[in-house]
C-alpha cells in the first residue's frame, strides 16, 4: 500500500507524487515494488534488502541514492517462539524523493502519522524526518519494554504460586525478545552516530539528534536491566526445580532404605532352611517385630541425620 504525504505544513495526504512529498509503502506488492524502480530508478536491490528481515541497521549510497534501515520494534499478532521482536524499516531518498518502505504493518508508524498530524508542524526537510523516525523508534522500544515487563512480573506471579512449563516457557521466550531488542537498538545507535556526520544536520536537527541519544540510551539501558532481571529469575527458578528434585529423590531413596530391611528379613525367614522357628507359633510376630523395629531404627537415623 502507497500513500502519499505532504511533509510541508500540517501532514496530510495527496493523491498523487509531488517532488519533496513523502512516500509511505507499507506491506509493499511485487508490482508495487516494480513500480517504485520503474518510476523512480531506485537500485532493485535497495528492495530486497529492506524485505530481509534480518537485514542489520545501516546506510548505504548508489547511483545518487540513499538508504538507511533502521530496526523498529514489532509484536507478531499470532503465537511465536519470540512475540516481540524488529523489523527493518528502509528510507530511501534522492534530492527531491524520500520514500519510506516497511514489509510489516506496526502500530510505531501509525502512531508516527497521528502524532505529527497533531503536532500539525510536518518536518523541515528530509533530514528531519529521519531523525524523527529514529525518535519515534526509541519511545516505542521504552513502549513495547513496559509491555514485557508487565508480562515478567505476571509469570513471576505464577511461578511463585506453582512452577509449571508455561511460564518457564513463556519467561525463555521474552528472553529472547529482549536480546532482539538490545541488538537492534545498539545497531540503530551506531547508525545514528554515522549519519551525524553524513547528513546536512543545523542547529535545530542537533537538538533533535541529542533527544534521540537520549531515548535510545534509556532504551537499551531498560532493556539490560531486563534482560539481567530475567536472567537472574530463570536462575533462580531453575534452582528451585533442581533443588526439589533433589528433595524427591532423596525422600524416595530414605523411603526404599527403609522398606529394604522388612525385605531382608522376610526373606531371611522364609527361606527353606533350618531358623528354628518352623515350627514356632510366634514366628510370623517374630520376624514382623524384628521387621518394625529395624524400619523404625533406620528411619530415626535418616531423621537425624536430616535425611528424610
Amino acid at each position: 500500500m502507497k500513500t502519499y504525504w505532504n511533509i510541508s505544513g500540517k501532514l496530510n495526504t495527496i493523491k498523487e507524487w509531488q517532488p519533496n512529498c513523502w512516500i509511505q509503502v507499507t506491506c509493499p506488492t511485487e508490482q508495487e515494488q516494480q513500480e517504485l524502480e520503474e518510476t523512480f530508478n531506485i537500485p532493485d536491490y535497495f528492495l530486497s534488502d529492506i524485505s530481509d528481515t534480518d537485514e542489520r541497521a545501516r546506510y548505504e549510497y548508489d547511483d545518487g541514492w540513499m538508504l538507511i534501515i533502521l530496526r523498529i520494534p514489532y509484536v507478531k499478532e499470532i503465537r511465536s517462539r519470540t512475540p516481540y521482536t524488529t523489523v527493518p524499516l528502509g528510507i530511501i531518498h534522492k534530492r527531491d524523493v524520500t520514500i519510506t518502505v516497511c514489509n510489516f504493518e506496526t502500530n510505531m508508524m501509525l502512531d508516527f502519522v497521528s502524532f505529527q498530524q497533531k503536532r500539525g508542524a510536518g518536518f523541515t526537510d528530509y533530514v528531519d524526518m529521519i531523525f524523527r523516525l529514529f525518535l519515534c523508534s526509541a519511545v516505542w522500544y521504552l513502549k513495547r519494554l513496559k509491555q514485557i515487563s508487565s508480562l515478567i512480573d505476571k509469570a513471576k506471579h505464577n511461578l511463585d504460586k506453582e512452577v509449571n512449563n508455561e511460564s518457564l516457557i513463556g519467561l525463555s521466550r521474552l528472553q529472547d525478545s529482549l536480546t532482539y531488542f538490545v541488538t537492534s537498538i545498539r545497531g540503530n545507535e551506531n547508525l545514528l552516530a554515522k549519519l551525524k556526520f553524513k547528513l546536512q544536520v543545523d542547529e535545530l536537527d542537533a537538538d533533535l539528534i541529542e533527544d534521540v541519544n537520549i531515548e535510545m540510551s534509556q532504551a537499551r539501558e531498560t532493556t539490560s536491566i531486563y534482560s539481567d532481571i530475567l536472567e537472574s529469575t530463570m536462575d533462580t527458578y531453575s534452582s528451585i526445580i533442581n533443588n526439589n528434585m533433589n528433595t524427591i529423590m532423596r525422600t524416595l531413596t530414605s523411603v526404599s532404605i527403609i522398606m529394604m530391611f522388612p525385605t531382608l528379613i522376610a526373606s531371611l525367614f522364609g527361606m527353606n532352611v533350618i531358623n528354628g522357628m518352623e515350627h514356632s507359633r510366634w514366628g510370623f510376630m517374630v520376624a514382623l517385630t524384628i521387621s518394625v523395629f529395624v524400619s523404625g531404627l533406620t528411619w530415626w537415623i535418616l531423621r537425624h541425620k536430616r535425611l528424610i
